[in-house]
């Protein structure tokens, strides 16, 4: 059968799947995802995992404009009034989530190599889920805002909490010590920089090219160049195209404000069904069947990186006086966790596997703890952003 009935059906049944996610007051979110798990290997197998794999191009293509939409909404002037309180909270969230995890792995396991690794893993978030639920409900407000600077800016630092807990978590386990460090400084701070000199760049060229522009065609088309030139570019030099379309959509948002509105306009335009097409996919590569594999190991990673998301979003807001509504609710709102930290379990068996049959057991251990667990924070995580943009009245439809 062609790809394009499989597109088709993925996108008929995300459409459908999140009507009815709606009627019982959840975001559509849920049911795109629930739309795909149902399609996927887990129940239908319409969605198998031959024709994933062809279908994969739109998973970069739905991150890359949702990064650029989440950028467009870090206004400079925005920022300053939440001041000092947005570097604290994502600074707290992630140690904290690191810390917790740490101690409830090593508490349970003995193992401080495997605590520190999925410890790590643990601060990486999903902007998509997050940022996707916030636009469907219209969230505006000083949470909204704290939440599309959080979620936007705190996965540059999970890489490097990674990247030095994974390197000490080597030296632990008695592996090669030479130009571990040294990797593990120059990798995360070559990515970082890169993304954002990316951004940058083509920001502002973006912005020249578009601000005369009337045409809306002309602005999308030009818009959308953009954006999978600079995609390309990231994923060719293994930067992040998460970081780089924020930094491009910010730069764009803050220096060239008019024609901002006019390419978020266009952009809106054709964004729903990239954006139903990437969570049917993210739902059929949720295999249920990992579920009770995951056992207490994997029940004490949910509830103490929950705890140490919650916790310290709370901790971080409460000592920079950040307004009530951040401090009761930010937390809630930053709890998916999808690709990065798919990517960094991925970055594991890589690096991990070939350090003996201790470095295998712990690349497999980590790779279905995270993919189990992501399973319950990729449903769970847009549930708790309707819940905290709601308790905190920053929604415009209900």
């Amino acid at each position: 059968m062609g790809i394009f009935l499989f597109i088709g059906v993925a996108i008929l049944s995300g459409f459908l799947g999140g009507k009815l996610s709606h009627k019982v007051k959840f975001p559509s979110v849920v049911g795109y995802l629930i739309a795909g798990l149902f399609l996927g290997p887990s129940f239908l197998n319409f969605l198998h995992p031959q024709i994933l794999d062809k279908l994969v191009i739109f998973g970069d293509l739905a991150l890359s404009i949702i990064a650029f939409i989440i950028g467009s909404e870090l206004n400079f002037s925005n920022l300053k009034k939440l001041g000092k309180s947005i570097t604290t909270i994502i600074f707290s969230e992630s140690f904290f989530a690191f810390f917790l995890v740490t101690i409830g792995v090593y508490l349970l396991t003995r193992k401080l190599y495997l605590a520190l690794v999925l410890g790590a893993i643990a601060p990486a978030s999903a902007p998509a889920g997050t940022a996707v639920v916030l636009q469907e409900y219209k969230a505006k407000g000083p949470l909204t805002r704290a939440l599309y600077a959080v979620v936007g800016f705190d996965d540059g630092l999970g890489i490097i909490i990674f990247a030095f807990a994974s390197a000490i978590a080597k030296l632990i386990m008695g592996g090669n010590s030479k130009g571990i460090i040294e990797k593990a400084i120059g990798g995360p701070i070559l990515e970082i920089t890169g993304s954002l000199i990316l951004g940058v760049i083509f920001g502002f060229l973006l912005g020249f090219s578009v601000r005369n522009l009337r045409r809306k065609g002309d602005i999308l088309t030009l818009s959308l160049a953009t954006i999978f030139i600079l995609t390309g570019i990231s994923k060719s030099f293994h930067f992040s195209l998460i970081l780089s379309n924020l930094t491009l959509g910010m730069i764009f948002a803050n220096f060239f404000l008019f024609a901002n509105r006019r390419v978020q306009e266009v952009l809106n335009s054709i964004a729903p069904p990239i954006y139903i097409i990437f969570f049917v996919i993210a739902g059929a590569h949720l295999n249920i069947k990992l579920l009770p594999a995951m056992g207490l190991l994997g029940l004490v990673y949910v509830i103490c990186r929950t705890l140490g998301l919650v916790g310290g979003a709370s901790f971080g807001a409460t000592v920079t006086g950040a307004p009530s509504v951040i401090r009761k609710y930010l937390g809630w709102g930053i709890l998916s966790q999808a690709g990065v930290a798919i990517g960094l379990a991925v970055l594991v068996v890589m690096e991990f596997s070939p350090l003996g049959s201790e470095g295998k057991a712990l690349a497999l251990t980590v790779i279905n703890t995270v993919t189990a667990t992501t399973i319950l924070f990729e449903i769970l995580g847009p549930i708790g952003v309707k819940y905290a943009i709601t308790k905190a009245g920053e929604t415009k439809i209900s």
